[in-house]
C-alpha cells in the first residue's frame, strides 16, 4: 500500500478548505479529532507548508513563494474569517465599485466586535477596522472570492458611510470626487441613498449632501429632501480639518477654501 505523504494529506485539506484552514476543517478533512489536527496543522507551519495567520487559523505556502511575508492571493477572505460580523467598506469599497481611480493599500473594514487595536497588519496588509453597531450593518451584499463569500458595502452605502465619516473615503474632498462618480454611474439611485441615510440615523450625513449637491446640477426635490432632515445643532464638513465658515442654510461648517455654490449663508 503506498504511504500517503504529509504533501498529499495537505492537498486534500486544500481541497476542502480553500486557501484558509481552520483546525475544524482540517480535522474534517483529514477525519481526526480537533486536538490531533491542530498538531499536524502546527507541524506543517514548522515545516513551511503552512503561515499561522492567527490562532486556529492558517494559510498555505506556496512552492515557488520566495517569502513568507504575504501568502494569501486575496487578503479579502480573511475578513469573515477575522472580524464577523463585518463588511468591506469605505475607500476599499469605493475602489470596488469604481468610485475612485485612487489605491488604497489598506483594507478598510466595519465589524461590530470590539477589536484592538484598530489598525493590525496581517499577512503585510493593513486593515483598518471602524467599529459598528449590529443594527447598522445593512445595505450590503456578498461577493465570491474563490470559495470565501464576503460581505461588501453596496454602491449606495459605501456613499453614505464616506458621508458618514469622510476619514473612511480618504478625507472630504475624495469622498466629494467618489459623489461626482456616483450621479454619473448607472447604478445611481439619490432615492435608495437618502433611504439608507435616513436609517443609520446621522443627520450630518444629509448636512453633507446637501451641501456637497447643492453645488452640482441635480433635482430641487433631492435637495429639498435633505433639507427636510435636517437635524438641529452645526456640523462639519470634515471633522479632520479646520471649518471656520458656516453655512446656515445647511447648518454645516465648511473650510475657507470651499466656495460655495447655490448655497448662501
Amino acid at each position: 500500500m503506498n504511504r500517503i505523504t504529509g504533501r498529499e494529506r495537505l492537498a486534500g485539506v486544500l481541497r476542502q478548505s480553500g486557501e484558509l484552514i481552520t483546525v475544524a476543517s482540517a480535522a474534517g478533512a483529514l477525519g481526526v479529532s480537533q486536538g490531533k489536527a491542530a498538531k499536524i496543522l502546527w507541524r506543517w507551519d514548522r515545516q513551511g507548508w503552512l503561515r499561522r495567520l492567527r490562532r486556529g487559523l492558517y494559510a498555505p505556502v506556496p512552492l515557488d513563494a520566495v517569502s513568507q511575508e504575504q501568502v494569501l492571493s486575496d487578503p479579502w477572505i480573511l475578513v469573515p474569517e477575522l472580524f464577523d460580523p463585518a463588511y468591506i467598506g469605505g475607500w476599499s469599497a469605493a475602489e470596488y465599485w469604481d468610485l475612485t481611480e485612487q489605491m488604497f493599500r489598506s483594507i478598510l473594514v466595519y465589524t461590530v466586535q470590539p477589536i484592538r487595536p484598530r489598525e493590525q497588519t496581517i499577512q503585510g496588509i493593513p486593515f483598518i477596522l471602524k467599529r459598528s453597531k449590529p443594527e447598522k450593518i445593512f445595505g450590503t451584499r456578498p461577493v465570491w472570492r474563490g470559495k470565501n463569500k464576503v460581505q461588501i458595502s453596496d454602491i449606495h452605502r459605501t456613499l453614505v458611510d464616506l458621508l458618514d465619516d469622510p476619514a473612511v473615503g480618504g478625507g472630504i474632498r475624495h469622498s466629494n470626487s467618489c459623489l461626482e462618480n456616483y450621479l454619473e454611474s448607472e447604478q445611481a439611485d439619490l432615492p435608495q441613498v437618502l433611504d439608507y441615510a435616513a436609517r443609520l440615523g446621522n443627520g450630518a450625513v444629509f448636512k453633507r449632501l446637501g451641501f456637497l449637491l447643492s453645488r452640482l446640477n441635480v433635482s430641487e426635490n433631492v435637495l429639498e429632501s435633505c433639507r427636510s432632515q435636517l437635524t438641529a445643532g452645526n456640523a462639519k464638513l470634515d471633522p479632520a480639518i479646520p471649518c471656520r465658515r458656516l453655512v446656515k442654510k445647511w447648518h454645516l461648517w465648511i473650510p475657507k477654501t470651499w466656495e460655495e455654490a447655490r448655497a448662501h449663508d
